[in-house]
């Protein structure tokens, strides 16, 4: 993935002792980096008291509890008795079947959805010698019997940093079964950032595996189930409905295509299943939007787009990508003009010996074009680029010194 130039940073200063009772605030990174709740990663729009989009993974001490209880008072008018009986529906509607549909689901999947817990080193930015651990929880999914597990990177990989401290990467990681107090250790197979996926593994084999779905057939409407550790219960289930598809989710700098849902999704549920109405897999849940008057607005990644990556991340340790190599910023038309630029993705900077630096790009060079497309950001960059395989040629249109001109780019492995 290229590196886009980040000009914000979030600086909350951690406690350094956990306690799984006291859930932590999750703005992404997870609970969508530790900055996701060690410094969890915030999407924030400001509606009325504020909206928050965070990953769903609990980071209990280490920041404030997002989650409130609502209560809902209803209150009824009454008239005679006889009006009243008048205007009921006797024609009842059984749910039986949406219930029966709601244990067999459950039933059938709860086996291969399990529960991670992982430890942290923090350290002092201003005593170096001070370092302590922090603690988090989340969810993964069974994808082998022989012990492979899929799970949200930023649950594993949660590396942040602050003015006040620094969060390293997992030093430990545990999982436990479903039905099962053994406390199995994990080991990080892989990790990818740009999908927000990762794989563990346990060694252990006979496991129930998740049977998955197709998340490219979704319809808006139809059932759908969430399975995790909503703030350490674990194997627990909410159910709702997809709310929408395809839907375009921006958090912590990088943009997803995710599936909305109504289910209910909270601290903890980050890496567990969203499943459909045959007890299949067609979701990672992982973030969810909240905030004064949000209610019911989660977000999973498709089991579609996941299926490559963790095959990637089984196989080779990491995703192999396409690679340009280089770090721009956005430009748009008031900061264009104030530099007598144009429009386009200004280029920062260019790695050593990379496919850019090859083809002749330039630091101060304005990409204006990706194969003959206007384009104005590095995330439409990143996309048309990750249409090419390794090895293929891409053309840039830059803007260098005012004239334009095309660069043949041949791209390489990330």
């Amino acid at each position: 993935m290229e590196k886009e130039n980040n000009f914000t940073e979030n600086e909350n200063k951690p406690e350094t002792k956990t306690n799984y009772q006291t859930i932590g605030n999750i703005s992404k990174k997870s609970d969508f980096h530790f900055g996701k709740q060690v410094v969890v990663p915030f999407i924030s729009g400001v509606v009325g008291a504020g909206v928050v989009l965070g990953a769903c993974f609990g980071i209990p001490s280490i920041s404030q509890n997002l989650f409130k209880t609502t209560q809902n008072n209803t209150s009824s008018s009454t008239s005679n008795n006889s009006s009243a009986s008048s205007s009921v529906n006797t024609n009842l509607v059984s749910l039986a079947n949406y219930s029966e549909t709601g244990v067999g689901v459950a039933q059938k999947v709860l086996p291969s959805v399990v529960g991670i817990k992982v430890e942290y080193s923090v350290s002092s930015i201003f005593y170096r010698n001070m370092t302590s651990t922090a603690t988090a929880e989340g969810s993964g999914i069974i994808i082998s019997e022989d012990g492979y597990i899929l799970t949200n990177n930023h649950i594993i990989n949660s590396s942040s940093s602050s003015s006040f401290y620094e969060v390293g990467k997992a030093n430990k990681v545990v999982v436990t079964l479903y039905n099962d107090e053994t406390e199995y250790e994990g080991s990080i197979v892989g990790t990818d950032e740009e999908t927000d996926l990762a794989v563990i593994k346990i060694d252990k084999t006979g496991l129930t595996a998740a049977e998955l779905g197709d998340s490219d057939s979704l319809q808006v409407g139809e059932f759908a189930m969430a399975i995790g550790n909503p703030l350490g219960m674990q194997s627990s289930v909410s159910s709702g409905m997809i709310s929408a598809v395809n839907r375009k989710v921006t958090s912590d700098g990088k943009t997803y295509t995710l599936i909305q849902t109504d289910t209910a999704i909270n601290s903890g549920n980050s890496g567990g299943a969203l499943v459909n109405s045959n007890g299949q897999v067609i979701g990672i849940n992982t973030l969810k939007m909240s905030g004064s008057g949000i209610e019911g607005m989660g977000f999973a990644i498709p089991i579609n787009s996941a299926k490559p990556i963790y095959e990637q991340l089984i196989q080779y340790n990491k995703v192999k990508r396409p690679y340009l190599g280089i770090s721009g910023r956005d430009l748009d038309k008031e900061t264009a003009d104030a530099n007598n630029l144009v429009v386009g993705i200004y280029i920062l900077s260019i790695d050593e010996f990379s496919a850019a630096e090859k083809a002749g790009l330039k630091i101060g060079d304005v990409i204006v074009k990706a194969d003959g497309k206007d384009i104005t950001t590095m995330d439409e960059l990143n996309e048309i680029k990750n249409t090419h395989s390794i090895g293929d040629e891409m053309t840039l249109t830059v803007n260098r010194n005012g004239n334009e001109k095309e660069v043949k780019v041949t791209l390489q492995e990330q």
